[in-house]
């Protein structure tokens, strides 16, 4: 019943509402953490981990998740937070919950230590983030990741984590005082907060354990998977997009700024240029207005003028890139291999397409735009080189930043979805295997507790799950009417078995008529004595429920050898010869036979078994003078020991043609004298213990004197 309370607690929709709320109570607490510190003017504070902490703490790793994220995002659309920093907040969410899981108790060393290792990961995650966020960059034409010396990196590294030991040790204060008042207020005791993500697992719920994978696992794989998937999947084609759309801003830029410098240069100059160098009139001036449009942006690696001709590139212009000197006026530079199809154009004068290269100077691309003069003739071009590695540098930092939201959103999605997986699909098929599990068919109560148990559990998931659990509920009903009728046929078959063994000894005993009801009295006198050694633990490791059934009810056939026994020795009131002793004797050997072939009929018949051990072996003695095998001790069957004290104490209470029955207090005298010789001591120790017992048996039968 506590299962199935907490199960229809724990899927109400009230509660759903409320974590919800208490999620957003978290929010709430974040932005005013972060926005009060912002006023305050404190740089390296922020305090925007406060609700991250204490709903991580109260309702576990999905609460913390949701609550440092979403703060994150909300913090970034209102202001100017970064929202790559959203990460560091999922990490102390989940540091929170796996701390506060494992603290058996909460000590002011443990909060130190939680508060050092939070300060230590949000420190090194910020850092580690930062690097990613600030990406690639070009230096001297070459792409580089890191834009200080490590020796800054490590300084910055420490500085963040020392900053942040100071935020995370007053968050830790502020959420203490909070968790503390929720937990002793009346919204936890009468909403139980959280319920909605703490699954029971207790003495009535328990992990059914798998031959290889758990669902769990596999939806965790699932989800992951796909996720990665996905993620790869968009982050290879925005990678893709951005760099075509850079490539084409770039190769815009490149145009624009190619056609503003083909009007600095006048055509009708670019031959005196050629041939006089800096010298000519009016060079200079041009060649600073070239200048001035290089510098209007870092990311245009070259700009110069050529005029083509057969032989080569003739340089007019050729302006300096910081790191190496332009050619001089005049100089002949030989054709690119790259640039080999485009010879009949620029021979030619035509325009032609920006081209993209990478040979002598690089990766670039390159924007040639031709300057006519007033004829029409081609004087020379114009072309403006950008750096391609720039532009793979921007792209690797956007895929940099996509990675980092990405490990947010992976972390978000598999921790919302693995919980809902849990709810909708793990948690009620675990519910439904224990509840099959435990469900009893030993009695007619028992099976009707179990299948009210199952009823109860009112799984309404919505989908396949539900459909499964009525299955399954009805399943069990028809099950246990099912268990029913076939425990009712058993019972009357045992009946049946019962009643047949008893006119069978009925039968047998008809023939002597000394004997009366003796295998019914010996049959009591049984279960007197396994009822009291099952009381005073004797030879419990041996007195099944099983054994002690099959002894009690197969007890009637120990004399069934008798029926070989001829009507004048049965019934002799005198004292038998030796050689019509020799014949009662072989009712022994003629029972063990008879019950043998019955066994062949009957294979795998416990009581049959017991009902030979008793028929054979009955006369047994324990000190091994008896017949007919003089076996001795332990040798001797268990269910025949039993017997043999049954049987003799019948033999002396009882009236017989030939003799009066023993006094009650002479017979037990008798049994008790013949402990540990004629009989196991144990058995007869606990015949004599239930003396009272055997009494009253022997009174019902009329044998007590």
């Amino acid at each position: 019943m506590e299962l199935i309370s907490h199960i229809k607690e724990n899927y109400s929709d009230r509660y759903f509402i409320i974590n919800a709320l208490l999620c957003l109570f978290g929010i709430a607490l974040n932005m005013i953490g972060y926005f009060s510190t912002k006023a305050a003017g404190l740089d390296f504070i922020y305090l925007d981990t406060v609700g991250t902490v204490l709903m991580a703490a109260i309702g576990g790793i999905v609460p913390g998740i949701i609550t440092g994220f979403m703060s994150n995002v909300l913090e970034t659309l209102l202001s100017s937070a970064d929202i790559y920093y959203g990460v560091v907040n999922i990490f102390i969410g989940l540091w929170t919950a796996w701390a506060v899981r494992r603290m058996k108790k909460i000590t002011l060393v443990n909060v130190i230590l939680y508060t050092v290792a939070a300060a230590c990961i949000a420190g090194t995650l910020g850092t580690i983030f930062g690097w990613g966020i600030k990406g690639f960059y070009v230096e001297e034409h070459k792409l580089s990741l890191f834009h200080e010396p490590l020796g800054a990196t490590i300084r910055e590294l420490g500085s963040n984590i020392s900053w942040d030991l100071a935020d995370k040790f007053l968050t830790v204060a502020i959420v203490f005082v909070l968790f503390k008042l929720l937990s002793h207020s009346s919204l936890q005791k009468k909403y139980k907060l959280f319920t909605f993500w703490h699954l029971k697992k207790g003495s009535t719920y328990r992990l059914v354990e798998c031959r290889k994978f758990s669902l769990r696992k596999k939806t965790a794989i699932l989800l992951a998977a796909a996720s990665l998937m996905v993620a790869v999947a968009s982050m290879g084609i925005g990678f893709f997009l951005f760099r075509n759309a850079a490539v084409r801003q770039y190769r815009s830029f490149a145009d624009g700024t190619t056609r503003l410098a083909t009007h600095a240069i006048d055509p009708e100059k670019v031959d005196e240029f050629l041939q006089y160098g800096k010298a000519a009139e009016g060079y200079k001036e041009t060649e600073k207005v070239l200048y001035d449009i290089k510098k209007s942006s870092p990311s245009i690696r070259y700009l110069y003028v050529y005029k083509i001709e057969e032989d080569g590139c003739h340089v007019v212009f050729d302006l300096d890139d910081g790191t190496d000197a332009g050619s001089a006026p005049g100089t002949v530079i030989e054709f690119d291999e790259s640039f080999y199809p485009l010879l009949p154009k620029l021979l030619a004068g035509e325009p032609i397409d920006p081209i993209i290269t990478d040979d002598t100077y690089g990766w670039l691309l390159t924007v040639y735009i031709p300057v006519y003069d007033s004829k029409g003739v081609c004087k020379c071009y114009v072309a403006t080189d950008v750096a391609m590695d720039q532009i793979m540098a921007d792209g690797y930092s956007f895929l940099m930043r996509q990675v980092i939201i990405f490990v947010g959103f992976f972390i978000l999605i598999l921790a919302i979805g693995q919980a809902l997986a849990e709810r909708s699909v793990i948690h009620p098929l675990n519910i439904m295997t224990t509840a099959a599990s435990n469900f009893v068919y030993d009695s007619d109560r028992s099976r009707s507790e179990s299948l009210e148990r199952m009823k109860e559990l009112d799984i309404a998931t919505g989908d396949e799950v539900e459909n499964l659990y009525h299955a399954l509920a009805t399943l069990c009903e028809d099950s246990l009417w099912y268990a029913a009728d076939i425990q009712h046929k058993t019972e009357t078959l045992s009946k049946m078995q019962n009643g047949l063994i008893m006119v069978l000894a009925d039968i047998v005993e008809s023939r002597d008529q000394n004997t009366g009801d003796h295998v019914r009295k010996t049959a009591a006198y049984v279960k007197v004595i396994t009822d009291s050694m099952i009381k005073n633990g004797i030879y419990e490791d041996q007195l099944t429920e099983g054994f002690v059934s099959d002894v009690q009810n197969s007890a009637p056939l120990h004399d069934v050898g008798k029926i070989h026994v001829k009507d004048s020795i049965l019934n002799k009131p005198g004292k038998l010869t030796d050689e019509e002793f020799a014949e009662m004797k072989s009712h022994t050997t003629a029972g063990m036979e008879i019950l043998t072939k019955a066994i062949e009929l009957v294979p795998e018949s416990g009581y049959l078994e017991e009902a030979r051990n008793l028929a054979y072996y009955h006369h047994e003695r324990w000190d091994g003078k008896g017949y007919p095998t003089g076996l001795a001790g332990e040798a001797i069957p268990l269910s025949a020991r039993i017997m043999a004290v049954a049987d003799v104490f019948d033999a002396l209470v009882s009236r017989r043609s030939y003799k009066e029955g023993f006094p009650f207090e002479k017979a037990i005298s008798i049994i008790r004298e013949g402990a540990g010789t004629q009989f196991d001591p144990k058995i007869a120790e606990a015949f004599l213990a239930a003396e009272e017992t055997v009494k009253a048996v022997t009174k019902s039968f009329g044998e007590y004197r």
